[in-house]
């Protein structure tokens, strides 16, 4: 585990429409986020949107996708680290029988107008955000969570129909759940999860984060360890590349 000269994160899991997200307060040293930032800034270059001019800049479109491998980021690289096992804890993972994989993670930029449109992200299993600025205002853009079942609409449709019985904007029906943006916050939640960024209304400064692409197999298999779940991936090390003309890429093929 990495020394820890600062105070310890508040650290907050609880479940909406039933989702499970973490908000955590990191408190990193001023010199790390100023690290990150400057790298950040600098990866993006001049490029200015995604490429549409009201979509923000992600890193992951522009071959920057793997910030976490840069050394200005062992910090927080560290901090997801455990969290993300912290989270997997509290669904009630037994962290003995999985694995956590970090897949990608690129930067986020986001100018005054700018946002991210609605999306998933279905190649991992969980998703991960890390605000390097933000004063939890919601002026720099809002996280949007949906929730595409709307689990308390009790009679499915009700709530998107006309005239209904329900308060409008109901914060138990509303069908997503809005973060905001805030210096230092890591916020962890399932990839299959829907969610948006609105365009920031921030006129004086930009929007910055760094996100996450986390997946789960089991652990390496052998002569003291069972084969892996049906519904759960068997480790990387153990999987076998295939070349387009059918020949294993190397090694050959256990039972």
């Amino acid at each position: 585990m990495v020394p820890q000269p600062w105070p310890e994160p508040d650290r907050e899991i609880h479940s909406l429409f039933p989702l499970a997200i973490a908000q955590v307060q990191l408190r990193p040293d001023p010199i790390d986020s100023a690290l990150m930032l400057q790298q950040v800034l600098a990866l993006r270059g001049g490029h200015h949107s995604n490429p549409d001019p009201d979509c923000a800049w992600t890193g992951d479109l522009h071959g920057v996708w793997q910030v976490h491998q840069r050394p200005e980021f062992a910090w927080l690289l560290a901090q997801v680290s455990l969290e993300a096992q912290r989270y997997l804890l509290a669904l009630g993972f037994d962290l003995e029988r999985v694995r956590l994989h970090l897949q990608r993670c690129w930067p986020v930029v986001a100018e005054p107008g700018q946002g991210v449109g609605r999306h998933h992200h279905p190649n991992a299993h969980l998703s991960a955000v890390y605000y390097l600025n933000g004063d939890g205002s919601g002026r720099s853009g809002c996280l949007r969570l949906f929730d595409r079942r709307r689990s308390n609409e009790l009679v499915p449709g009700l709530a998107v129909g006309h005239d209904v019985p329900i308060t409008v904007g109901h914060p138990l029906n509303s069908g997503w759940y809005d973060l905001a943006p805030r210096a230092g916050l890591l916020v962890l939640f399932p990839a299959s999860v829907d969610h948006a960024v609105f365009a920031s209304e921030d006129n004086d400064d930009l929007r910055l984060s760094i996100s996450f692409d986390l997946v789960l197999t089991a652990p390496a298999s052998g002569p003291d360890r069972p084969q892996p779940p049906e519904y759960l991936a068997p480790h990387p090390s153990q999987w076998l590349e295939l070349l387009p003309d059918g020949a294993p890429r190397s090694g050959k093929i256990v039972q």
